[in-house]
């Protein structure tokens, strides 16, 4: 009897004060990534000041970063039978710190978006890994405690995260920014180098090369050819229509190597399963909707509106209070059928873009915190029924495959998303600026009505200055309006979808 329950839970080897050192070190080191994200969001005017970069330039910081997580995810499963559960996640850990430091002593906009390609990459594993390490740490008896304070942890970290990073910007730079997450990632390494039981590679997982280079290969031609695509004229020019063309060779060398492999890297049958495949589609737009506000505001409020970064940080930590409140609120509306709450989520989003739609450049804090908290009770209270209407009928056998694939799409989805919005914005903001300047001459008769112009003037090179300079924020703001209303779009399309999701399906037994 006592080595069949040592074997059912082996977590009540460990003694207590080891199970609070795991637990706080994991808790620091999961919420790293996403508050890092909120925090780089918050900074990219200033680097992009800093760098010289346009405004489709800096995005990259954000969507390569995105990106490598996506497509490292995936790996977290043989990295652990290669490499062992403790290493992967203590080296991970590890090497995000490292590639954040990097990326606060960056020099240019080339080596910053190389570190946080590798920031996102090297530390992906970090997400997955995290709740495995803490639910087999503890009994199962405390599974449900464990997970509520793992889960605040997490929702915490991006409040308060954008809002001191933010400040420490506006104070000193926004390396200081990157430099604050350091010592909480050396933190959390040393803890868990410390406390984690040593556990032994078991080798047994192949990984998939061919269909994971190629998906690789083919996910990031397409993000190349959508975050250049606007400055280059699109497929006028040669690099465009050369990514496009390695995008679908490698794309097409992917699908067929997964439909006639034993083993592949994603397993494309189980999108016969009809609530899984809805699902995908859900997180895809999820992951559309999750990001792209906090990579679009924070230029907008800064170059265009005049807001201090300080002040930016609080409305991005604005939408971390209401996705704790959404995630409060999930846990009574996971007790009835999940489709009430996606219905709910998702028409919250669709609410909080038409408001965004509604804005101008005389917007006040008060309104914007307002919207971001919205936007946040939103995500909250999607992402639980989402999971869960997902994987209803998912067999128990499938679920580390159906997993690495939800998490990959929602992240490709943010990505994609946030460049496909950027392009729009550039695009607006030139011919909006174009057919505008136009109307700027001496022979427009109604410009000589003294209650038309106001206190602008033609007068003078500064005058003329001031009215470009006008014109151009008007412009930038009609281009920021239209991704706002791609937003409320692709948040009004989840709708239908959700419609066909089947409701309290029981999981099939494996």
């Amino acid at each position: 009897m006592t080595s069949s329950t040592t074997i059912a839970d082996p977590a009540e080897a460990l003694s207590l004060g080891r199970r609070i050192m795991i637990l706080i070190a994991v808790m620091l080191g999961s919420t790293l990534y996403a508050t890092t994200l909120l925090i780089a969001s918050t900074l990219l005017p200033q680097m992009q000041g800093a760098m010289s970069a346009t405004q489709d330039e800096i995005a990259w910081v954000m969507t390569f970063n995105i990106l490598a997580t996506a497509v490292v995810t995936p790996m977290t499963g043989w990295m652990v039978a290669r490499f062992g559960r403790r290493n992967v996640m203590v080296w991970s850990i590890f090497a995000f710190s490292v590639t954040t430091l990097l990326c606060g002593a960056a020099e240019s906009l080339e080596m910053l978006v190389l570190w946080r390609i590798l920031q996102g990459g090297l530390g992906a594993p970090v997400i997955p890994l995290s709740q495995t390490i803490l639910l087999d740490s503890f009994p199962k008896r405390q599974a449900g405690m464990v997970t509520s304070i793992f889960g605040m942890a997490v929702v915490i970290g991006p409040v308060i995260g954008p809002t001191v990073g933010s400040l420490l910007a506006e104070l000193h730079s926004w390396r200081w920014a990157f430099y604050m997450v350091v010592p909480v990632g050396l933190a959390s390494f040393i803890g868990l180098r410390l406390t984690l039981p040593k556990d032994a590679p078991t080798g047994r997982t192949a990984l998939d090369w061919t269909g994971f280079l190629s998906l690789s290969l083919s996910i990031a031609c397409v993000q190349l050819m959508l975050s250049r695509g606007q400055r280059l004229d699109w497929f006028e020019s040669e690099e465009v229509v050369i990514e496009a063309l390695v995008a679908a060779l490698a794309f097409y060398v992917f699908i067929a190597h997964s439909l006639t492999s034993q083993a592949p890297f994603l397993n494309l049958r189980l999108l016969l399963d009809r609530n899984y495949a809805l699902g995908l589609v859900l997180v895809a737009i999820y992951g559309m909707l999750n990001f792209t506000p906090m990579v679009l505001l924070p230029p907008l409020l800064q170059q265009h509106a005049g807001f201090p970064d300080s002040i930016i940080g609080e409305v991005i930590a604005a939408r971390g209070v209401g996705a704790s409140i959404g995630f409060f609120l999930a846990i009574f509306i996971g007790k009835v059928d999940p489709r009430i709450g996606l219905i709910g989520g998702f028409g919250v989003q669709v609410l909080s873009g038409l408001w965004l739609m509604s804005l101008d450049l005389n917007v006040d804090v008060a309104t914007l915190m307002a919207n971001s908290m919205l936007q946040g009770i939103a995500v909250g209270v999607i992402w639980v029924p989402l999971t869960l209407a997902t994987f209803a009928t998912i067999d128990a056998r499938y679920l580390a495959e159906g997993t690495a694939v939800y998490h990959l799409l929602r992240n490709i989805g943010s990505s994609f998303f946030i460049s496909l919005c950027v392009a729009e914005i550039v695009r607006a903001t030139g011919t909006n600026y174009g057919r505008m300047v136009e109307m700027v001459s001496p022979f427009n008769e109604a410009l000589s009505l003294p209650w038309v112009m106001g206190g602008w003037t033609m007068d003078s090179t500064a005058g003329l200055a001031r009215i470009a300079r006008e014109i151009n924020r008007q412009a930038a703001m009609i281009g920021y309006l239209n991704a706002f209303g791609l937003y409320t779009l692709a948040s009004a399309l989840a709708v239908p979808a959700i419609l066909f999701v089947a409701g309290k399906a029981r999981a099939r037994n494996a």
